[in-house]
């Protein structure tokens, strides 16, 4: 049997559109599914468990601030311009991956469908600390998907 290796949380890259960003990290990799309980007439016992409506979290991203492009790109959002849905929409949400880079070369990716950013944060300013400047984005979008 081969021995399975773990990724590193530290190496990672996120394509958004036809670019590719480097963050600092990257949080709400989730899927979670709504249970609905239905109990069954003449059975006391137990309820049968059907899987419900699938959520998905916000991605968060955070990376160095060095300029104004993420939130050039979150104004589009907030002028409406990003705002076209379904199949027939002109592709002015995004599209991104997530690629875990692992050891020996390989990957694991995952897609998200219908995005926009909902919220961006810019760097916070304090001249007594030594820090980089750091600004965060969240994604909210429809999907997760094994890239």
């Amino acid at each position: 049997m081969k021995r399975r290796e773990s990724f590193g949380a530290y190496y990672f890259e996120v394509k958004i559109g036809g670019s590719v960003g480097y963050f600092r990290s990257c949080s709400g990799l989730k899927s979670e599914s709504e249970v609905q309980e239905v109990a069954e007439g003449g059975l006391n016992t137990t309820t049968h468990k059907l899987i419900g409506r699938t959520k998905f979290p916000n991605l968060v991203l955070k990376q160095g601030f060095s300029d104004g492009t993420l939130f050039a790109l979150r104004r589009k959002f907030m002028n409406d311009e990003g705002q076209k849905l379904g199949p027939n929409s002109d592709g002015t949400r995004l599209t991104g991956t997530i690629v875990q880079k692992g050891p020996n070369g390989t990957e694991a990716k995952w897609g998200f469908r219908e995005g926009w950013i909902c919220k961006w944060e810019g760097p916070d300013f304090d001249a007594s600390k030594n820090e980089i400047s750091i600004e965060t984005i969240e994604i909210a979008h429809e999907g997760l998907e094994p890239a």
